[in-house]
This record gives C-alpha cells, sequence and structure tokens, in this order.
C-alpha cells in the first residue's frame, strides 16, 4: 500500500512522543491497568468520559430495577395462591435492593442518587425499553421471570467482571438472586405449559408477546451501538450486544422446547456450520420508538414512580429526623 507520509523515522518518533504526553501518563498507566484486568476503585485515577460512561450505565441499571418492580407489583393482589404471592412479593424486594446497591454504586462516582432519580422521573435518564410493556395476565409474570431476567443474566453475568470495582462487587449478589429469579420464572410457565388447554394458551400468549421485546433488550445491533466499542477498550463490557444476545438465544430456545412452547419467529433454526440458531429481524423501529418514550406503559411508569417517590417523602423526612437526634445525642454524650 503506498503512503504520502514522507515524515523521517526521527520525526515519526518525535511526533508520537508529543501524541503520547498529550494523552497524559495518567491515562496511559489506567489503560494498562485496564489491560491486566485490574479493578479501578473510587479513589484512583480515571479519565472523565470513563466516569461519565460508568454513571450512564449504572445509573440506567438501577432505574431498571426500581422501574421493573411495576409489571410485577400490578400482579401481588391477584396471585392464584399464597405460595406465589409470596415469591412474587420477594422478588418485587429483591429488584428494589438491586437498585439501592446500584444506586450506591453511582454515587462512588460523585453523583448524587438524588440527581439520578430527578433525571429519571424528568424523563432525562433511560431505563430498559422492556419495562414500558405490559402484563396482560398471570402468565406474564412467568414469561417475565424466564425471559426478561434471563436476558438480564446474560448481560449482567460478566457485569462480576467490569473493570470498575464498586460495580463488579455488586453485581454478584444482584447475580445470584436474579439467577432465582429466572428459575422462578420458569417454573410458573411450566406448570402453565403443563396446566389446562387454556393455561397452556395463555402461557404461549406470553411467549409470543415477550419474545421480541427480551431480544430488544440487549441493545442495538453492534453497528449501530454508539457506546460499545469504547465500553469494550475500557472492560466495562466484555461482551458486545450481538454476542450476548446469540448467546440468550441459543439458552432459551431448548428451554421453549422442554415447555412444548413454540418461539414466535418462523425464521428460528438451529445452524450447524455457526454452531448458534439464526434467527429472524428484530423490529428495531419499535425498539426505537420505546427508547424515546412511545412505549405502551411510559408515561405511566413514570407517573408511578414519581406518585410513589412523593407519597414516600415523610418517610425519608422521618429518616432524616431521627439520624439527625441520634448524631445529636452522641455528641453530647
Amino acid at each position: 500500500m503506498y503512503t504520502t507520509d514522507l515524515r523521517t523515522k526521527e520525526q515519526k518518533q518525535k511526533d508520537q512522543r508529543e501524541a503520547i504526553a498529550q494523552v497524559g501518563e495518567d491515562d496511559i498507566a489506567f489503560q494498562a491497568r485496564i489491560d491486566d484486568d485490574q479493578f479501578i476503585e473510587p479513589k484512583d485515577y480515571m479519565p472523565e468520559a470513563y466516569r461519565k460512561t460508568l454513571i450512564r450505565q449504572i445509573a440506567q441499571h438501577a432505574h431498571s430495577e426500581i422501574v421493573g418492580m411495576l409489571p410485577e407489583g400490578n400482579w401481588v393482589t391477584r396471585a392464584p395462591s399464597l405460595r406465589r404471592k409470596l415469591i412474587l412479593i420477594a422478588k418485587i424486594q429483591d429488584e428494589a435492593g438491586h437498585g439501592l446497591y446500584l444506586y450506591s454504586a453511582a454515587e462512588t462516582l460523585g453523583v448524587s442518587r438524588d440527581d439520578l432519580v430527578q433525571q429519571l422521573h424528568e424523563g432525562k435518564a433511560k431505563y430498559s425499553t422492556i419495562f414500558n410493556y405490559p402484563s396482560l395476565n398471570w402468565a406474564d409474570i412467568g414469561a417475565i421471570g424466564w425471559l426478561v431476567d434471563g436476558a438480564a443474566i446474560t448481560n449482567q453475568i460478566p457485569l462480576c467482571r467490569t473493570s470498575y470495582g464498586p460495580y463488579a462487587r455488586a453485581m454478584v449478589r444482584v447475580c445470584k438472586e436474579e439467577s432465582f429469579h429466572q428459575r422462578q420464572g420458569y417454573e410458573l410457565m411450566m406448570a402453565m405449559a403443563k396446566g389446562s388447554e387454556a393455561q397452556k394458551q395463555m402461557a404461549q400468549d406470553a411467549l409470543n408477546r415477550w419474545w421480541w421485546p427480551s431480544l430488544m433488550m440487549f441493545g442495538p445491533p453492534d453497528e449501530e451501538s454508539t457506546h460499545t466499542a469504547q465500553s469494550m477498550a475500557w472492560k466495562i463490557k466484555r461482551f458486545t450486544n450481538d454476542e450476548l444476545r446469540q448467546r440468550f438465544i441459543d439458552a432459551t430456545i431448548p428451554q421453549a422446547e422442554a415447555l412444548g412452547l413454540t418461539v414466535p419467529d418462523p425464521d428460528l433454526k438451529w445452524n450447524e456450520e455457526r454452531g448458534h440458531y439464526d434467527y429472524g429481524d428484530i423490529d428495531w423501529d419499535e425498539f426505537w420508538s420505546v427508547v424515546r418514550g412511545d412505549g405502551i406503559c411510559a408515561r405511566d411508569r413514570i407517573q408511578a414512580r414519581v406518585k410513589a417517590y412523593d407519597d414516600g417523602a415523610w418517610v425519608r423526612e422521618a429518616a432524616e429526623a431521627y439520624a439527625a437526634k441520634q448524631q445529636q445525642s452522641a455528641e453530647v454524650a
């Protein structure tokens, strides 16, 4: 290949040294730690772009856990048995805890939790598009556990090795609890699929409605993802969107077959040469529409979160008053 670079070897070396100096020795040392698979901790040096990327991702993750309680909370009073009610309440409680772990991780990056929550309420922050779809019947609770939490686990297990220490450590417990949620959802779907014909049809209907939105959870295709390349270089992400999506599909299809249910994709087939399932085109127009806030339940979700926050103001005020009283007593003592 021809080149028009007429610089001498010495000039090239000088220009390279100047470029490195502009990057900064701290940035070079930072990337070296990343490449060596070391955790970055809150007091360590980090580029501002790395910090902002983490805040965006962790905040979106935390918001998703909190908003994710809403489709399930709608069914607590209508669970068909005490056992199912207890399982659902326990799961919703876990999701609240996950949100708190993640907000705490974000705070180590110098951002206020109150600011993050305000951004969510004002529509300035994103959460997973999956939660802007409605839960229409009891089988949806099983589909959410099996598919939505299954997709979440696929996405989140690699985050246990993400480069930012507080995020990685938070994900260890989150993933353990999410694995129970996925099993509970699958067990519910199994009970429905082995029940009456009407129950099996409910399970199939839930699968039909939640399959494609679950695939969208991994984000846009790699060629349209604006953050993947840099996040991979910083090892915030370990796999691309499409790699994780393929992993989820390969794991989930045999589970659907075991249930006797049909995945709503006529193009789905095993590719012996690739060693993976081929699948049909995802409706990315729908994905981007939901991202922009046009999801079926988008406005309802935010309104519900704002109302819950406002209704809980007295709890926060009481907690602050109690903490102040305790501190005053300690100072007197």
